[in-house]
């Protein structure tokens, strides 16, 4: 299993990991199986999305402030309600089938970091490819 580690830079953001866990998947030498990305993290989250426009990203960003917007009040003791509300939607692992040593995601598809309370210093993401 891989363990990523890396710095967000604002508050709300998605980073597209994909080519990341592509080359872990190569590094695995599992030519088929399946691949898990999880994130440990209640403020953070995994998923797929749509990988090549990057407006389509802050609609989903300005989206998912409508339903969880940061400015109400909630009864969470912290500050970040809102972050885990989001990252409670988008979920925190993916599982993607692995062909020839390659991950089978749709020519849109990137597997995504979705960060919904940052910045911060050190996100994890583990990397855990299995031969099926």
């Amino acid at each position: 299993m891989k363990k990523m580690k890396f710095p967000t830079s604002h508050k709300t953001q998605l980073m597209d990991i994909s080519k990341e866990v592509s080359e872990e998947v190569i590094k695995s030498g599992v030519k088929d199986g399946i691949c898990v990305v999880f994130t440990p993290h209640t403020t953070g989250s995994i998923f797929m999305f749509e990988n090549q426009d990057p407006a389509l990203r802050r609609d989903l960003l300005n989206a998912l402030s409508r339903v969880a917007p940061s400015d109400v009040e909630y009864q969470h003791t912290g500050t970040n309600a809102a972050a885990h509300l989001k990252s409670s939607r988008m979920g925190n692992s993916v599982t993607i089938p692995v062909v020839n040593a390659k991950l089978m995601i749709g020519k849109w598809q990137g597997v995504f970091f979705g960060e919904f309370d940052g910045p911060r210093q050190e996100r994890e993401v583990y990397i855990k490819v299995i031969a099926g």
